[in-house]
């Protein structure tokens, strides 16, 4: 571990440095290995998570969840009713009342503001586990799926086609620190912020690298390596759900929108998967897909994050 995480809060792949993004996924791969091989590290051992949960889930709860279970530590599940985030009780009371009684916290919330307030207002570490702006397990998970399937991640070029959300915004931040081009397909008015893209371009400029946004899958698709979507409507938008489907159908990922793509290509999806909008389900069984893969790494990135922040 030679670059130190210990204490830090993983709010984003826009603080990380590319250092960072490295080690996590390099860590990630070692503790997978020693996993399917028999070997255990209980590392967090008598260490207590507070996952805090604004939002339902799949792969966010069994990850930590199950990653704790792995390192010896214990995960405490609080859900949308058993505090009311915010609303039974102020956030920095939270945030001081659980860091004096916990050694980590994540939290999958709806606004961003409020792991930042978490954050702020800690002790102990706090983890972005979904916010309306970013994603950052997930992208350490992904970028470990391209590592593990493309062998390097410097060189490549990344294709995202859909809604320019928190997902996306992790892409276009993190693409960049690890050497990789990334090509964004979004309709108008539905594409990355413009303070995301200003950023991003400034990491990509430093790296080398290039940041592309247009309104033609085909574009972004051509030549890629890794072909990437996510659903068209996320939760709290559902009263938009109607206009998204008409808006983006154009956009979908389906095996005529792949030809264009490297003959190589994966695609990902963070799921859950809306087939029939964002993909087909074909795409998704086919020798394209690498997404029940990528959703296993959550469970090894997230086991590396908290290693990398907690262990001593």
């Amino acid at each position: 571990m030679s670059v130190n995480l210990m204490g830090k809060h993983i709010l984003g792949i826009r603080e990380l440095t590319s250092e960072e993004i490295y080690q996590l996924i390099e860590t990630a791969i070692t503790l997978k290995r020693d996993k399917q091989t028999g070997r255990s590290h209980e590392l967090l051992k008598g260490k207590t998570l507070a996952m805090i949960f604004q939002k339902p889930s799949l792969r966010t709860r069994v990850s930590f969840e199950t990653a704790m279970t792995h390192l010896g530590g214990h995960a405490l599940y609080l859900g949308p009713d058993d505090i009311k985030l915010g609303k039974r009780e102020d956030i920095d009371d939270i945030a001081e009342v659980l860091s004096r009684m916990v050694d980590l916290m994540m939290a999958r919330v709806f606004e961003h503001v409020v792991v930042e307030e978490l954050a702020k207002n800690s002790k102990v570490p706090v983890v972005n586990g979904l916010s309306d702006f970013e994603h950052p397990t997930q992208i350490i998970g992904d970028f470990m799926t391209i590592l593990e399937k493309k062998k390097k991640l410097e060189g490549l070029k990344l294709a995202y086609v859909g809604d320019g959300n928190n997902v996306a915004n992790s892409l276009i931040f993190g693409a960049p620190k690890v050497g990789m081009d990334i090509f964004v397909a979004s309709p108008k008015n539905y594409e990355p912020k413009p303070e995301v893209l200003e950023q991003a371009k400034e990491f990509a400029q430093k790296a080398g690298t290039i940041i592309e946004i247009t309104e033609d899958p085909k574009i972004a698709v051509e030549g890629a390596d890794i072909v990437y979507t996510d659903v068209w409507t996320s939760m709290g938008q559902e009263a938009e759900k109607e206009e998204r489907l008409k808006i983006f159908k154009p956009y979908q990922v389906n095996m005529e929108l792949l030809k264009y793509a490297k003959p190589d290509a994966i695609f990902m999806h963070c799921l859950p998967a809306h087939y029939g909008e964002e993909v087909t389900k074909d795409v998704s069984r086919s020798k394209y897909s690498v997404i029940f893969d990528q959703a296993e790494n959550r469970l090894h990135s997230i086991k590396s994050i908290l290693v990398h922040i907690a262990y001593k």
